[in-house]
């Protein structure tokens, strides 16, 4: 029979002891850990002491660098793909037409793929923060702590929202197809919270606001209120339609290499031209909401601004002129060739505006390219008078800058007009004059743009920012405005005279759907580190100094280097998405047993648009065109 008065243990390492020596024990252990307690302390103590930590070898900062380079590249795909995707899959349920539905799977396939990656750099990229830059990150979550909350939660609803959005597709058909679009309208509004939230943390180390008193969440929502936050918010968020449309295109554009049926290269070339113009018409605005984040930037603090654009991060937006120049003609060509072989016959009405077009874009992009201040040679520089050369440097200014970039705008938005128009005849009473005042409104904006960024040379910087530039950008905003609509309304009642063909496009537009991925991603690696490097020595600017042995901002090449490095990791994590898409359809489009595989046709580099239903086989003739 068991002692009540005795507390027996399964562990035979403890000494039976009775209740009444239990208080001196607990003396005892108490003694015994005491100087372990003090230990642990000083040992915390001390660590909370450590501002950073470094890998060797590789560098801290390099390591972040990378690992949040590619987080934010691949959350920028997650969070676009949600909204055009939602779109195709209103419009193929408005129309009836299943190859939007489909193509709306597809592009979410494509998510499915990509979203576990994004986590995963998330996660390493929190622990390297909290581990390498403690102290920094001991601050932000002291300031936005209530944030963190919100921001776990919001994506534990995504993830629960895209789950049911992706395996619920096929089950929530017919009746609950609303149910389904509902569900693809949450998962774009947790997408685009999940969005700003971080934003705050970010543009807050770039303008922060900080309030000492009242409550946490008083704290927190002050931060987040800072004045680069919207702007960072409405540039990301275009910018990231602009990412997503341009990968899936070439998505489409490595499937339609690979095609090995009519059938599917019909499929990939529509794809690839939807994913272009999702790019395309992202695109175009993103530069107005460039402009606004750099006005918003100017105010909050003059020199953060002329370090960006007057001081050695300059000839940064150099190099973003050049690879937005390339995206624009490579976005242009795509068109151009689309209206050459999709339409046939329609290439002889347009070559005179199209070379037209070429002309103006190539000149933009000269203009765009100059540098205010040339790097020169002591003698050069003797022969010139100064570092501004006496021709070029009037193009180097932003007057010229503004007025480049809305020209190129204005006419890639009429090279997606014209293909639109292609191989249609209007048949309204009133389609004539319509075009007439089409056609002159596009010359008089023209002209107005000229105007305006000739007459900025002889006004004052602040009424050329604060007016003459507003009034470029809503001119052209304009334009695209009413000519969207009433082209559409011309279009309703236009009579078809040729039908578009797909998947007769030659290879070189599956490789420039590719190139424009590759630009996009460039361009979005190249401005986080401008944005970044904008606070030069500062974690938080005029907050918290950088003192780790990293406070100084990366040499150009050293940091061009940094850039081609992320692009060439995220094309391989790209390639890797592709692959796992595609993984599932392998053996589902192979032929039925006892019937003879299709043989994969040829697409010719220098396909012709005389070749109708694609690409002859061996053997064939090709045409002559």
């Amino acid at each position: 029979m068991k002692n009540p008065g005795t507390i027996e243990t399964r562990h035979s390492w403890l000494p039976k002891v009775k209740p009444a020596s239990l208080f001196g024990w607990s003396v005892v252990w108490t003694l015994l850990l005491l100087p372990a307690c003090v230990w642990a302390q000083d040992a915390a103590t001390q660590a909370m002491s450590v501002e950073y930590r470094d890998i060797p070898g590789l560098g801290s900062r390099n390591v972040i660098w990378v690992i949040a380079q590619q987080h934010l590249l691949l959350a920028g795909f997650v969070l676009g793909v949600p909204i055009f995707a939602w779109v195709c899959e209103i419009v193929g349920w408005k129309t009836k037409e299943a190859r939007y539905d489909t193509l709306a799977k597809e592009f979410t396939k494509l998510l499915t793929s990509a979203y576990a990656t994004t986590a995963l750099f998330g996660g390493i990229l929190l622990f390297l923060l909290i581990g390498l830059y403690p102290k920094l990150m001991a601050y932000l979550s002291d300031v936005f702590f209530p944030s963190f909350i919100l921001y776990c939660i919001l994506f534990l609803l995504e993830t629960v929202t895209l789950y049911l959005y992706w395996y619920g597709w096929d089950a929530m058909q017919g009746n609950k197809k609303g149910f389904h679009l509902f569900l693809g309208f949450l998962l774009n509004l947790f997408a685009l919270g999940i969005m700003i939230v971080p934003n705050a943390w970010a543009t807050f180390q770039a303008s922060p606001v900080v309030v000492a008193d009242g409550t946490a969440i008083d704290r927190a929502w002050a931060a987040t209120w800072n004045p680069t936050w919207w702007p960072v918010n409405i540039h990301r968020l275009i910018a990231n339609v602009v990412l997503g449309g341009f990968i899936c295109g070439a998505y489409a554009g490595i499937r339609y290499l690979l095609a090995a049926s009519q059938a599917e290269r019909e499929h990939y070339d529509w794809m690839g031209y939807v994913g272009n113009f999702i790019g395309v018409f992202g695109m175009l605005p993103l530069p107005f909401a460039g402009y606004w984040l750099m006005r918003e930037i100017y105010q909050y603090n003059q020199q953060m601004g002329i370090t960006l654009m007057g001081g050695f991060l300059a000839w940064l937006f150099i190099l973003q002129a050049m690879l937005i120049g390339v995206l624009f003609l490579g976005a242009n060509y795509y068109f151009w060739m689309g209206i050459t072989y999709r339409i046939p016959g329609s290439e002889q009405s347009y070559k005179r505006p199209i070379l037209a077009m070429l002309i103006v874009l190539m000149v933009c992009l000269g203009v765009w390219m100059t540098p205010h201040s040339l790097v020169a040679s002591l003698e050069e520089a003797r022969k010139m008078g100064g570092t501004h050369h006496p021709l070029l440097g009037v193009f180097g200014v932003m007057s010229a800058k503004m007025t480049v970039a809305n020209l190129m705008i204005l006419v890639t938005f009429m090279s997606f007009i014209m293909y639109w128009r292609a191989g249609k005849q209007e048949t309204s009473g009133w389609a004539k004059m319509a075009k007439a005042v089409m056609g002159a409104l596009l010359v008089i904006a023209g002209i107005a743009v000229i105007v305006l960024g000739v007459w900025g040379y002889f006004v004052p910087a602040i009424i050329r920012i604060n007016y003459f530039s507003v009034a470029q950008v809503l001119i052209v905003l304009f334009i695209m405005i009413t000519f969207t609509p009433l082209t559409a309304v011309l279009m309703k009642s236009a009579k078809t005279m040729t039908e578009m063909v797909w998947g007769r496009m030659p290879i070189r537009a599956a490789y420039c759907l590719v190139s424009n991925a590759v630009m996009v991603i460039l361009l979005m690696s190249l401005m986080g580190y401008a944005r970044s490097s904008s606070r030069v020595h500062w974690h938080v600017y005029g907050v918290m100094r950088d003192t780790s042995d990293y406070a100084y901002s990366p040499a150009l090449g050293y940091a061009a280097a940094f850039m081609s490095l992320n692009t060439f990791v995220f094309c391989l994590l790209v390639a890797f998405i592709f692959w796992v898409a595609t993984m599932g359809d392998k053996g589902k489009k192979g032929p039925e047993r006892g019937q003879p595989a299709e043989e994969p046709a040829k697409i010719p580099m220098d396909a012709t648009p005389a070749m109708a239903g694609g690409a002859p086989r061996e053997g064939e003739a090709t045409p002559k065109g």
